[in-house]
Parts: C-alpha cells; sequence; structure tokens
C-alpha cells in the first residue's frame, strides 16, 4: 500500500533509540524526510546514518526538550534541515518506577515537564510551519496506563493523561486548517529501556526470564498476552501520518494487545 508519504518532512522527537528510532526508520522507508531527535549526538547519527544507509535521507537534531532553549534550538534545527516539516511525531519522554510514597512532588513536576511541556514546546515551535502548507501531522506518542493506571508509575500515568487531553484540544484549535492532531496509546513495548522497567515490576533481573514473568503476570488477561514491537508502533504512526488518515483526527489510537480492556 502505498501511504502517499514520499517527500514529506518529520520531526520526530526522542528517536535515537526504541520505539521512536523505529518510528523514523519507518517513515523514512516510506519517502519521509527525517529528523533525529535525541540527547546524545551519538545515538542520533547512528539512526541518522542507518536511515541514509538504506536509501533514506535523515538529519539529526540533538537537544534536550526539557527547557525552553534546548527544545527551541531543536526546533530551529528541525526547521531548516529541510526547508520546514508537515509532520511532527512527539516521542520524546521518560518513566521510571515509582509508588505514592517514593514519587515526591517534585519528581511529579519533573516528570509532567519531561513528559508534557516538552511536546508543548515542540508543538508550539513547529505550528507555523506545519500549518503552513495546508496539510500536516501532530502526532503524540501517550501509553495505555493513561486511561488504565497501574497502583503504581501514578505520576508517569497521569503525564499520559495530559498528551492524550492536549491532543484532542489542539486537534479542535486546528480545525479546518488540513492539520490532524492524533494520539498514539502503546502498550508494553519491548525495547531496552521498557525491559528493565519490566523486570523491576516482576522482581528479577533483567533479560527472558522477567519477560515471561512480566507477561504471565501484567498481560496475562491481555487478548494478545505477549509484548509488543517497536515496528508496530512505528507501523501504525506511518499510517496515521499519512493522507490516508485525513479523517482520523483527535482520536487515541491504541496499539496495546487489548491491554486497556474499555471501549473510547
Amino acid at each position: 500500500m502505498d501511504l502517499q508519504l514520499n517527500g514529506k518532512r518529520a520531526l520526530v522527537t526522542g528517536s535515537s533509540a526504541g520505539i521512536g528510532e523505529a518510528i523514523a526508520k519507518t517513515l523514512a522507508a516510506e519517502g519521509v524526510k527525517v529528523v533525529v531527535n535525541g540527547r546524545n549526538t551519538e545515538r542520533a547519527e547512528r539512526v541518522a546514518e542507518a536511515i541514509r544507509g538504506s536509501g533514506g535521507e535523515a538529519a539529526v537534531a540533538v537537544g534536550d526538550l526539557s527547557s525552553d532553549d534546548g527544545a527551541s534550538d531543536v526546533v530551529e534545527r528541525a526547521l531548516n534541515a529541510f526547508g520546514g516539516l508537515e509532520i511532527v511525531v512527539n516521542n520524546a519522554g521518560g518513566y521510571e518506577v515509582s509508588d505514592w510514597e517514593s514519587a515526591t512532588p517534585e519528581r511529579w513536576a519533573e516528570v509532567y515537564n519531561q513528559n508534557v511541556v516538552s511536546m508543548v514546546r515542540v508543538i508550539r515551535g513547529t505550528l507555523e510551519s506545519v500549518k503552513s502548507g495546508g496539510w500536516g501531522r501532530f502526532i503524540q506518542i501517550s501509553s495505555g496506563i493513561g486511561t488504565a493506571p497501574f497502583p503504581g508509575m501514578a505520576d508517569y500515568a497521569a503525564t499520559k493523561a495530559a498528551n492524550t487531553n492536549m491532543s484532542l484540544s489542539l486537534a479542535k484549535a486546528l480545525a479546518g486548517t488540513g492539520v490532524t492532531s492524533n494520539t498514539l496509546s502503546p502498550g508494553a513495548i519491548r525495547t531496552s529501556s521498557a525491559t528493565d522497567i519490566f523486570a523491576q515490576f516482576v522482581g528479577a533481573a533483567p533479560g527472558d526470564e522477567a519477560e515471561r514473568a512480566f507477561v504471565e503476570t501484567m498481560l496475562a488477561q491481555q487478548p494478545t498476552p505477549r509484548l509488543g514491537e517497536p515496528e508496530e508502533i512505528a507501523a501504525a504512526v506511518a499510517f496515521l501520518a499519512s493522507p490516508l488518515a485525513n479523517y482520523i483526527n483527535g482520536q487515541n489510537l491504541r496499539v496495546d494487545g487489548g491491554f486497556v480492556a474499555t471501549v473510547n
């Protein structure tokens, strides 16, 4: 299927590893000119070189989105890389295992800045460029626990709920512009950082045994009882980013194996 993305320009934040890397590579394979973002130059360049080695076009905009100056620098580099943007995928963020006793108010504020305000900075900085062509995409990566939170990681879950809320508000604000805003909420995805978290949940050392224990204890009731792969998230993002999804707007697309057991 031709996703009609050839020649589009995209910024994928947090794309030097994990889900973001898979998104960047998948978009590039569809002909998108991709700006890779991360906080580590070596890792970001590795992804960009892999894209170029496969015949795609990629640039790098390294920087920390958790500050105004850092985000402004990333946005400026991203806009200059290919002369503008049509697609912005807000994937950057962070998480760690916490509970109500260990997560201080200061930690809550830090996670909110990292996972919500960082996206606000990127959206505000790229908005005029994306709107200027009369067609565009904002895609925010949230999480299933934004609507189905665990007892722990409440600070992280709250930021993911905020991501979904802000996506819908943005969609309404962009009414009639040709630009859509959607959320994609992954379930438990096999990435190096996530597998460390899964191991902490089951009290085991990271590895195959910990993954199996996590699936058996946390995902046993999930209709597709396994971890997802980053490429499965990336495929859904590529569809949402494409002109084929012109009539999908303000939505929260769950790609979670059925983890969230409710209707939208």
